[in-house]
């Protein structure tokens, strides 16, 4: 219920040019593609090293490959004909390591801008600081689409209120989109690098602050990957408490998009009460952990609350929402803007790796949650019927899990009973890394350790691989929007300008969780 580490296997080590064949094989299978990294094993090991890590498909679980490279010529063929995600990992990791992907159809940069320097990959170990900028390889290339009546809109990268820089050009005739270009990585924060040689203790905050709405999903992925690692197995009753939490997170979130998704059509005075609604929850957050955003509720190997959530007023929460609901879907044209509106149909949803509630608003049956437990008790994937893809769907689905979240931290402080926190399974010096039969603390294992979430935007996968003495070598970070990101231009196409704002809220997609 709470996400993943579950049917670990060891790593299979194979030469690049096996990585096709057995990749194919495993999509063939139906496993998805979760995360590709690149490594700097330099100077411990012998160079550079390719990670892909697979989940699901006909085994279950999960495969890891692993890729040793030539560090004076690293290239790997690429996997983009076989899974769309894929070749965006392969740009991702061209940009940041400088690992070639042989054979990729569209070999430009994705993370590092054109003003970047060429020949300077940030994340190698000798990269250095950055040299000074300038536009050296540049302008971007955006695809231009002409014809009788065509024109750009460009918006961004600067926008209103708090959310990331992002630069949106439209190509439109009259009011409809032909063409949305969307171009993010405008803050590269360079998270994964910020916390190698940390102990995971010190590296726990920085993993709470990757997306600030996503607060205890990032924090328990980041743990449960950790814990992976460590071989510290953790109780039920702090299983619960997460699940909890994590359910507490995509409560207030779901919450707050219901009320914007109607500021998005005009419907104001229901976005005042969604956010007083949202506020509720806020204080809900704080009166359990002792933080609006969920903030110190997950370490690794514990979870600890002042207080049980009270479902009595859960279930007051969810009928003051639902009342919300009913208002905006009873509104003629509330509902006549979001019926048949942005459609992402479920063939493309599968093609683009979409993941979480804009999956399952496409009729994509995915829920990491379900397909990767850690609750003995397990969870059950509800049927929807709103599987259309359009905005309706999306706005329909958050309703849907809001009623499926409360009902769930119910039944699971249903099995708490009257104990309000989940205290630590490991001791401190654990945490820090002290090692030995003395602490009783197992030695780090070769492989690295891996932790997937269904965070309240969809899948989270957070994989580390740890020194002898306990300290970070490496975190791959990948949050849903990385995967999601890609289907709102494909959703905008023949979508009408104006709906631009409210189809974008439908997907809520994260600048901060994408630009590490």
């Amino acid at each position: 219920m709470t996400g993943s580490t579950t049917a670990p296997a060891d790593p299979v080590t194979i030469t690049p040019d096996d990585l096709p064949a057995r990749a194919a094989e495993l999509f063939a299978h139906g496993a998805r593609l979760a995360l590709v990294a690149g490594h700097d094993d330099r100077p411990a090991g012998a160079g550079l090293r390719a990670v892909y890590l697979f989940t699901g498909g006909d085994t279950g679980g999960r495969t890891e490959l692993h890729v040793p490279l030539d560090p004076a010529h690293p290239h790997v063929p690429s996997l983009a004909a076989l899974s769309f995600p894929a070749g965006r990992f392969e740009r991702e990791m061209r940009d940041l390591f400088g690992i070639v992907p042989d054979g990729h159809p569209l070999p430009r940069r994705l993370v590092r801008h054109f003003h970047w320097p060429q020949g300077w990959y940030p994340m190698l170990a000798d990269a250095g600081p950055p040299p000074e900028f300038g536009d050296v390889d540049g302008p971007y290339p955006f695809r231009r689409v002409e014809g009788p009546g065509v024109y750009e809109i460009p918006v961004g990268p600067v926008h209103a209120g708090m959310i990331g820089p992002g630069h949106f050009r439209f190509s439109v005739v009259g009011e409809t989109i032909l063409k949305l270009k969307a171009r993010l990585w405008f803050v590269h924060r360079g998270v994964e690098k910020l916390v190698q040689g940390r102990r995971p203790a010190d590296a726990l905050p920085v993993a709470e602050r990757i997306s600030g709405d996503t607060t205890a999903g990032h924090t328990l992925a980041f743990c449960q990957a950790v814990e992976d690692a460590l071989g510290i197995t953790v109780s039920e009753d702090v299983r619960r408490m997460r699940a909890i939490v994590l359910e507490l997170e995509r409560l207030y979130n779901h919450v707050a998009d219901i009320g914007a998704l109607c500021n998005d059509v005009g419907h104001a005075i229901l976005n005042t009460h969604a956010s007083r609604i949202r506020e509720r929850l806020l204080r809900l957050n704080e009166q359990v952990t002792g933080h609006r955003l969920l903030r110190g509720a997950i370490g690794i190997g514990t979870a600890t609350a002042t207080r049980l959530p009270d479902p009595a007023e859960l279930a007051a929460v969810v009928a003051d929402i639902g009342d919300v609901v009913d208002l905006a879907l009873g509104h003629s044209v509330v509902r006549d803007r979001f019926a048949g509106t942005a459609v992402l149909t479920r063939e493309q949803a599968v093609d683009l790796g979409t993941l979480g509630y804009v999956a399952r608003a496409s009729g994509v049956d995915v829920d990491a949650r379900r397909d990767h437990p850690t609750l003995t008790t397990g969870f059950s994937r509800p049927t929807h019927q709103h599987t259309g893809g359009d905005v309706l769907a999306r706005f329909c689905m958050r309703a849907d899990e809001i009623t499926e979240s409360a009902a769930m931290i119910t039944t699971l402080v249903d099995h708490l009973g009257a104990r309000p926190a989940a205290g630590s399974e490991v001791q401190e010096s654990h945490i820090q890394g002290r090692r030995g039969p003395e602490c009783g603390f197992p030695e780090p294992r070769g492989r690295g350790g891996v932790g997937i979430v269904e965070g309240w935007r969809g899948t989270i996968v957070h994989r580390v691989e740890l020194a002898a003495d306990g300290t970070l070598t490496r975190l791959k970070v990948v949050d849903p929007s990385f995967f999601n990101w890609p289907a709102l231009p494909v959703a905008l196409a023949d979508t009408i300008v104006p709906d631009f704002p409210l189809v974008n809220k439908s997907f809520n997609l994260s600048y901060a969780g994408n630009d590490l």
